[in-house]
């Protein structure tokens, strides 16, 4: 047949629906195909219908449809479908040819079928495509790595299509070879869910600390929505807050409190271990999901273990809530730097290069942690893109500085009032560590030579010369291999 789209989409679940809408609507011919070939009917004569949208009911009549060199956009389910879609595609592609993995995939599985695809002289690109439905279709923010031959030939799709920020620039760039755009979306999803976490612990010091009324909630995120920490998390925080149901009854109010997951957090809090970066904020915000859905022992527990009694704030309410502003900016800041951290580590390990002036751009429009925020952090590395810790830069030390105070009257509150803040008190935790000249490790290694003959650096001699004690008087000169991150 006639090669009539300029690329192609296999996956019409809702993200691929709303992608090959957002694509047609750009001037792009989009071809679609799914195993089901019934929701390719129910596309092409729905959502569909009278754009220039060619629906596939074979894959060999996909491919045929497409432009050279030819592009396959897969939006299929993460895991063994992709897998499976590479095998069924590369015998009817050809070399030069583009496979894209637009799912939310592991790094490492990106990675695999890059080098995978290339040998088969095809090139790759897995691509974290944020912003959920709506952000498919209005315009996503898109992180794209892989095959860099493959960038040029996607670029003008890509980048059409993605989120613009103020001044017109796209929320889309080149990322970096191999896993480099699934890592930089998988770290993204990380951050999100230590957003998420610490507004939600700032909703329970509000209603069970605070007293605070549903409606004064709303209001108070409203107002927070107009300065630092403007952003879309805190936006729909605020209308989820007035939400209410047909019978008059605030929607929140009856939804149970065990949250779900889909993994890319954990992927995060695993990449730290492996990496050795100090990735405390986001770990704690996964483990508070793990904690939520032990719904019923949580119950049972309720009754049995003591804690402080109940008890309601007494002071100047207008100042406390200023203060956990300033909290919740300081521990947003916190796990922006964790994410950083372990975007750096990771680029030294890989060799990806990776332009963290570039990303914080990418995520401020279209994404789900879009913010405001994110135009210092473009700003930050702009002004030194060998920054080492996002705190250390001026406006951000400054900012940190300013809430000090503020954050930890919050956090003592929280805590003698019994409210649990696992992300909260972990952002300070790794503040006062990462600013502490002398940490108590010099302990922890004496304890791990004593018995475990793991050796030790001194202070006095140069790094890199390690030593044992003999702490017993009987033991012998036999050290023991150690991991050092």
């Amino acid at each position: 047949m006639k090669q009539i789209s300029d690329i192609g989409l296999i996956g019409l679940a809702v993200m691929g629906e709303n992608l090959v809408l957002n694509m047609e609507s750009k001037g792009f011919h989009v071809s679609v195909f799914n195993r089901t070939t019934q929701k390719v009917e129910n596309f092409i004569n729905g959502n569909g219908k009278g754009k220039n949208i060619y629906g596939a009911m074979t894959l060999e009549d996909f491919i045929a449809s497409l432009k050279r060199p030819r592009k396959v956009f897969l939006m299929v389910r993460a895991g063994q479908a992709v897998d499976d879609f590479i095998e069924m595609l590369i015998p009817l592609l050809e070399p030069g040819d583009v496979i894209i993995d637009g799912g939310n995939t592991h790094f490492p599985d990106t990675m695999r079928r890059t080098a995978y695809v290339e040998s088969k002289g095809l090139l790759y690109i897995g691509t974290g495509v944020s912003g959920g439905e709506e952000g498919a279709l209005k315009g996503p923010s898109m992180m794209p790595g892989g095959s860099p031959a493959a960038w040029p030939i996607v670029k003008p799709i890509f980048q059409s299509i993605c989120a613009k920020v103020d001044d017109g620039s796209p929320c889309c760039d080149w990322v970096g070879e191999g896993g480099a755009g699934h890592f930089v979306k998988m770290v993204h999803n990380g951050i999100e869910y230590g957003d998420i976490q610490l507004i939600c612990e700032c909703y329970h010091i509000m209603k069970d600390y605070l007293g605070m009324t549903n409606q004064e909630m709303h209001e108070t995120f409203a107002e927070w929505n107009r300065g630092d920490l403007d952003s879309y998390l805190i936006e729909i925080t605020r209308d989820i807050l007035a939400k209410k149901d047909d019978e008059g009854r605030y929607v929140l109010d009856y939804i149970l409190d065990t949250a779900g997951q889909k993994g890319t957090g954990k992927w995060t809090a695993v990449a730290a271990l492996d990496q050795g970066v100090p990735l405390t904020l986001i770990a704690e915000s996964v483990f508070a999901r793990c904690l939520s859905a032990k719904k019923e022992e949580r119950v049972v527990a309720s009754s049995i273990l003591e804690g402080p009694k109940a008890s309601k704030f007494q002071g100047d309410r207008k100042q406390f809530l200023e203060d956990m502003s300033k909290a919740l900016f300081a521990a947003k800041v916190i796990s922006y730097a964790q994410g950083y951290d372990l975007m750096r580590s990771a680029s030294e390990e890989y060799g990806w290069n990776l332009n963290y002036g570039g990303i914080a751009l990418m995520w401020r429009g279209g994404c789900i942690i879009r913010s405001v925020f994110l135009g210092k952090i473009k700003d930050a590395f702009d002004k030194n893109p060998q920054l080492d810790n996002l705190m250390l830069d001026s406006y951000f030390k400054e900012k940190l500085a300013d809430a000090q105070q503020g954050w930890r009257n919050v956090i003592t509150h929280a805590v003698m009032s019994g409210i649990p803040i696992p992300t909260l008190s972990a952002g300070l935790e790794y503040y006062d560590g990462y600013r502490c000249k002398r940490l108590p490790a010099n302990l922890l290694q004496a304890q791990r030579d004593y018995f475990g003959a793991h050796t030790y650096e001194r202070i006095d001699k140069p790094r890199g010369e390690f030593f044992h004690t003999n702490w017993t008087g009987y033991g012998g000169d036999t050290v023991a291999g150690t991991y050092i991150v």
